[in-house]
């Protein structure tokens, strides 16, 4: 290999990998985002669904199974289970975000109306049910069940902790423990569990999307005080104009002195915000060295997925996913 060949990215190659399942997922996807009736449904869902995301989550679940040995079929039902879930939470988001642009594209709300993002919304979590009972597994439902519920959870109680400049570190992890953390362990466990392993097996995989997640979201939360547009698919500071209490802001809140935590209070707290608030917050983020130390946080929790690994078989399934931690916090440098 010359050394100005680029090297594939952990999800690239899993999805190379994984490429007749995912085909299969996919075709499963458009199919079960028909409507009959209401073609509004294919259309809204569509312009998400083909939208160029990774297929991380679908991945994961088809993945778990296949390196537990699994031969069936029901992990491509799961995996697209689990891209609708994903899906119709992105189509809520964005109406209660108010927001205008997803993966780099207006957003559906923006091209059709918040009505039909929430009702197409509803509409593939309906779908997503019909697929986890079409496996015939009360413990696959229970999972997914409860990852839809905490991820509910997760929303409502962020929408709670939004503007509020009191929130804790230990609120912010319960938040995205809830609106990311928990399909990504969702997603893996039920690969383990639709391949019929034991405790253990499963366990450690729900570890590995636990870690996985949470490194993910802390990742992306970093990355809107400093990626590039077009690198995370919104606009660059989203979060502040959203008066969103992300780590690197908890930490410098609890580092503020008096004049600085009434900036806080002013475009968090208020949301009276200005020509050059965001540089400020930038800065002030730099000084207390909260960026770096979120960083370091995210390390440790891709770290968790990593370990949780060791307790699954040799695979090259597994190292894939263990290079998929390491990416996930990579995308920060």
């Amino acid at each position: 290999m010359s050394l100005d060949t680029p090297i594939a990215k952990p999800h690239d190659r899993l999805r190379d990998a994984l490429d007749e399942d995912l085909t299969a997922v996919n075709v499963l996807i458009r199919d079960r985002m028909a409507s009959e009736h209401a073609p509004r449904i294919p259309e809204v869902t569509a312009h998400l669904v083909e939208a160029g995301g990774k297929r991380i989550r679908p991945m994961l679940t088809l993945a778990a199974a296949r390196l537990c040995g699994y031969d069936g079929d029901a992990h491509v039902k799961l995996a697209a289970t689990v891209e609708f879930i994903h899906t119709a939470t992105l189509l809520h988001d964005d109406v209660v975000d108010e927001s205008s642009k997803r993966r780099g594209r207006p957003t559906a709300n923006l091209l059709w109306d918040n009505k039909s993002s929430i009702l197409v919304g509803d509409y593939l979590f309906a779908r997503a049910f019909q697929l986890m009972v079409e496996t015939e597994s009360l413990q696959v439902l229970d999972i997914l069940s409860n990852a839809a519920a905490t991820i509910a959870e997760g929303e409502v109680l962020q929408l709670s902790a939004a503007m509020n400049i009191e929130t804790t570190e230990a609120t912010y992890l319960q938040v995205i423990r809830g609106k990311t953390a928990a399909l990504f362990e969702a997603a893996c466990e039920v690969g383990g569990v639709i391949a019929d392993r034991d405790d253990s097996i499963v366990k450690a995989l729900a570890s590995y999307g636990d870690g996985l997640g949470i490194a993910f979201q802390m990742a992306d939360d970093l990355l809107d005080w400093g990626g590039t547009s077009g690198a995370i698919g919104k606009n660059i500071g989203d979060d502040f104009r959203e008066r969103k209490l992300t780590l690197p802001v908890i930490r410098a809140i609890a580092a503020a002195d008096a004049n600085e935590r009434a900036f806080w209070a002013r475009t968090i707290g208020k949301g009276d915000q200005r020509d050059g608030d965001l540089d400020t917050a930038l800065g002030l983020l730099g000084r207390h060295g909260t960026l770096e130390q979120t960083r370091v946080v995210a390390n440790g929790y891709a770290d968790q997925a990593k370990a949780a690994l060791g307790a699954l078989p040799d695979h090259p399934l597994r190292d894939m996913m263990h290079d998929l931690a390491d990416y996930v916090v990579e995308r920060l440098n």
